[in-house]
């Protein structure tokens, strides 16, 4: 019997999990951070991506042959699918097809590249051309132990790791946040790295933003693991406990 309970008590003890296990960025106080500028980059442009372009100038009436006749709508989430409506579409060839200009090569080129070669371009037929060009379907999926796992689309240009798990309703207490996945396509190759939310060196490196289409995958920690098993669950050790003191009255009865 008294084995039994101890079993019972050291199974309870390796279910729970630590302080050093749970909580985010423990060496804060100490690190030295980088300036956020330094790490923000523009997103390069990926085939199937939807670019929202505006273009403007003084004689705002010398803009109209260069723009699709549109509705004019603000950024708001119930809105976004009609801003994907209005966009331009990056075809299998890395182009778009732009109003008078044709097919313009953006693959590989970052949003604001794209706004520099544009505004280029369109000098030739308007004087002191303005244009904008932002991403309007930045997507990324975080998967594993978060409350809300899935594909998240925003229009915002770029999301910070933080913000992202932030959107998926954090980490759940069995997420292991020593060994955070992420996946990344870089020059159409895929790229890892494990991230350490105990700690904040990671806070200084390019992964503290996230890319279009990358993916986020926390694994399940150690006692979530072990909860999996039949004979690790608790639950399953006390009715097997139960079980074999009914077997034991019976049969030493």
């Amino acid at each position: 019997m008294k084995k039994i309970l101890l079993l019972i008590l050291i199974a309870s003890l390796a279910s729970c999990a630590t302080k050093k296990e749970v909580l985010y960025f423990q060496d804060i106080d100490e690190a030295q951070l980088a300036a956020v500028d330094s790490l923000y980059q523009h997103p390069d442009i990926q085939v199937n991506d939807i670019l929202k372009i505006d273009v403007s100038a003084l004689e705002e009436e010398t803009t109209l042959p260069f723009k699709f006749d549109k509705m004019q709508t603000q950024a708001t989430t119930r809105q976004i699918d009609i801003l994907k409506l209005e966009g331009y579409l990056v075809g299998k060839d890395g182009s778009i097809t732009y109003p008078q200009l044709g097919k313009v090569q953006v693959l590989g080129k970052n949003t604001q590249e794209v706004q520099d070669l544009l505004q280029q371009k369109l000098e030739a037929y308007i004087k002191d051309p303005s244009v904008r060009v932002r991403l309007v379907n930045n997507k990324f999926t975080i998967m594993g132990e978060v409350k809300a796992p899935g594909t998240y689309t925003t229009t915002e240009e770029v999301v910070s790791l933080p913000q992202a798990l932030g959107m998926a309703g954090d980490l759940t207490i069995n997420g292991k946040r020593e060994t955070v996945l992420i996946i990344r396509q870089t020059e159409g190759k895929q790229e890892t790295r494990r991230i350490d939310l105990t700690q904040s060196d990671w806070l200084n490196t390019e992964f503290y933003y996230l890319k279009p289409n990358d993916i986020v995958y926390v694994e399940p920690n150690n006692p979530k693991v072990r909860s999996a098993g039949f004979v690790g669950s608790l639950g399953s050790l006390l009715s097997l406990a139960s079980i074999m003191l009914s077997a034991a009255v019976l049969i030493f009865r």
